[in-house]
């Protein structure tokens, strides 16, 4: 008889083999990422990706990205989200700014008409 937690694992692991990883390669991360990362008892807070070369595993409390085929090496990914929001509140820092430095340059330019 099989655990939920069972069926997940096994779940898990079908979607890394679709995703062209070897059996080899899944079960050395997975045994990794067990003795490491106590990956059977948190499955719930990790995700783990694959580029059809390796298997990372994305712990969703911390952002911690690890490469499960190079003994846990920290992996280097971008996080597209986070930097499309700073780049939005940049953008709209600037245009404050902006407005406020046109704003000011026509009431320079009205005293100055007006000589006052």
């Amino acid at each position: 008889m099989y655990a939920f937690r069972d069926l997940i694992a096994l779940r898990v692991v079908r979607s890394l083999l679709d995703g062209g990883m070897s059996l080899q390669r899944v079960r050395r991360s997975w045994e990794f990422l067990n003795e490491k990362a106590g990956l059977d008892r948190h499955l719930s807070e990790v995700k783990l990706v694959t580029d059809g070369q390796s298997i990372f595993k994305i712990c969703r409390r911390d952002g911690e990205v690890m490469d499960a085929l190079k003994d846990g090496q920290m992996a280097f990914f971008v996080a597209i989200d986070d930097i499309a929001t700073s780049v939005r509140t940049n953008v709209r820092s600037f245009r404050e700014d902006r407005e406020r430095f046109v704003r000011a340059l026509r009431e320079a330019a009205a005293h100055t008409a007006t000589g006052t």
